[in-house]
């Protein structure tokens, strides 16, 4: 039988044995399976930046990975568990918005709720869908099922506000995704939006960043400025980030995830 990636990011941590719990499962029902762990060090029930990080990540994974996503505050309630298939992939977890933001970059073909007793273990915990559901219905996605198999296709699957910005009348409207550990805010707009706006090197910009209001350089580098200086630039996972040279982004315009952010021409 053919060897094939699964990927792990939840907010479970490493402390307790959950993770090992799903992987037991996973090898339990597809001895095969190559487990790579993105990461087990989401913020607790911050959906939003397992979306992110799952989001920076899975485009580097070989054709046919099967990613498994566990942020999921909801466990036990009337949320949905599903399968997304893309044109690369299969993403497995909750219908809360974690898969959404990288099934969107990955093309997104069919969303399928897991609801077939034969994919999910005999007995459901309320409390660890992680093992009882997502991580037997990723074994058998791995070991070739087909993932309209698993149950009714849907359309009113999640899609949460941080997926898409907006532009409206020369201002793109986003929101900041995630701050990075050198403190560089993180948008949700990708670089195709500033072509909308013919944003190019050394464009100045009018940002709203939080409840402050600033003109920035758009850079390709942040030598681009001396240290110290604040500029936007488009990231390594292709979206645009507020920077500091040598310095901490999120600490000068005291701002966390989550808080809106707009680009715009600066024509003062």
């Amino acid at each position: 039988m053919q060897q094939r990636v699964v990927t792990l990011l939840s907010d479970f941590g490493l402390k307790d044995p959950y993770v090992s719990e799903m992987k037991a499962v996973i090898l339990s029902g597809y001895p095969q399976a190559e487990i790579i762990d993105i990461t087990h060090q989401i913020d607790r029930f911050n959906v939003r930046m397992g979306a992110f990080q799952l989001a920076c990540a899975t485009p580097y994974f070989p054709k046919g990975t099967v990613h498994m996503a566990i942020v999921d505050p909801g466990v036990g309630t009337k949320r949905r568990p599903i399968v997304v298939e893309t044109t690369r992939n299969h993403l497995v977890g909750p219908d809360n918005g974690l898969l959404i933001l990288a099934a969107l970059k990955e093309g997104l073909k069919h969303v399928y709720v897991i609801e077939n007793p034969r994919f999910i273990l005999p007995k459901v915990s309320n409390t660890f869908h992680g093992r009882d559901i997502f991580a037997p219905a990723t074994a058998h996605l791995a070991s070739g099922r087909a993932a309209a198999e698993f149950g009714d296709e849907i359309s009113d699957y999640e899609v949460p506000d941080f997926a898409e910005p907006r532009l409206e009348k020369g201002v793109i409207f986003g929101e900041i995704l995630h701050v990075d550990s050198f403190g560089n805010i993180i948008t949700n707009i990708p670089s195709e939006y500033l072509s909308k706006l013919h944003i190019h090197e050394n464009t100045r910009l009018k940002a709203a960043i939080g409840n402050e209001t600033t003109v920035l350089r758009f850079c390709s580098t942040y030598g681009n400025v001396p240290i110290g200086g604040s500029l936007a630039i488009v990231g390594s996972h292709d979206f645009l980030e507020v920077s500091v040279n040598q310095g901490n982004a999120a600490k000068l315009f005291s701002v966390r995830s989550g808080e809106p952010i707009s680009i715009g021409l600066n024509y003062g």
